[in-house]
């Protein structure tokens, strides 16, 4: 029992527990951020990719000790194992990235998600400055920046209506509808979904005095179209 308690509780495990509550902590106040918004990556997933991100690097650093004490020829690089984590988180950020025809959302989320698992190996190598440092910096970014971006685009941002009808949906009633309301089209797309459905994005410039509601309400009146609702 003793020699099991002195395997578990080495030298080593101090370092490593205090590390990956670090991480735990950092990645899970940027998490909380992307919560609060209601992205898909959020509080959880944001402490599981920084908290593995750490373990990784731990393992880099502390995980191969007993083999290089036992043989002389072992040789000890610890970038390898963080090099392939930076490379392959990309393919959870990739998943956080939604299209929703010409408009393309998730990119900030996974590029957090992406910076995470930096902290965490950052942190699982002991540079507790710059994770502190970094953590801040990405704070003001996505809660300060995204502010000062909707002031700046006020009055210049646009909505996303997806309009989903039949192929017999002549596209000229529905663009009478926009002038009706005198709504100024951005951009027009169209997909076409099974059983010869199509999905039709339409982007407006957002206009305060623009009776939204009433105008979807004008668009699900006309014929052939199935379902009607705005994408922000």
């Amino acid at each position: 029992m003793g020699d099991f308690m002195e395997f578990v509780f080495d030298d080593n495990f101090t370092i490593m527990m205090s590390r990956l509550l670090i991480s735990l902590v950092l990645s899970g106040v940027i998490g909380f951020e992307r919560e609060l918004n209601n992205h898909s990556a959020g509080f959880r997933t944001h402490i599981l990719v920084g908290v593995g991100a750490c373990l990784m690097m731990l393992l880099s650093l502390f995980g191969f000790e007993t083999f290089m004490a036992e043989h002389d020829n072992i040789r000890f690089d610890p970038a390898r194992i963080p090099s392939y984590v930076i490379s392959g988180i990309g393919f959870l950020g990739a998943g956080t990235i939604i299209v929703y025809g010409g408009t393309i959302r998730g990119l900030t989320t996974a590029a957090s998600i992406w910076t995470v698992a930096g902290l965490g190996l950052v942190v699982g190598a002991g540079m507790y400055v710059p994770a502190l440092f970094t953590t801040l910096i990405i704070l003001l970014s996505l809660v300060f920046l995204n502010n000062f971006e909707k002031l700046f685009a006020k009055g210049r941002s646009s909505n996303l209506i997806e309009i989903v009808a039949l192929p017999e949906l002549q596209i000229n009633e529905i663009i009478s509808v926009f002038d009706k309301f005198d709504s100024t089209i951005k951009n027009v797309e169209i997909t076409k979904a099974e059983n010869d459905i199509r999905n039709i994005f339409v982007k407006i410039e957002r206009k305060p005095d623009v009776e939204r509601i009433a105008l979807i309400e004008e668009i699900s009146k006309i014929n052939y179209v199935k379902n009607i609702s705005e994408l922000k």
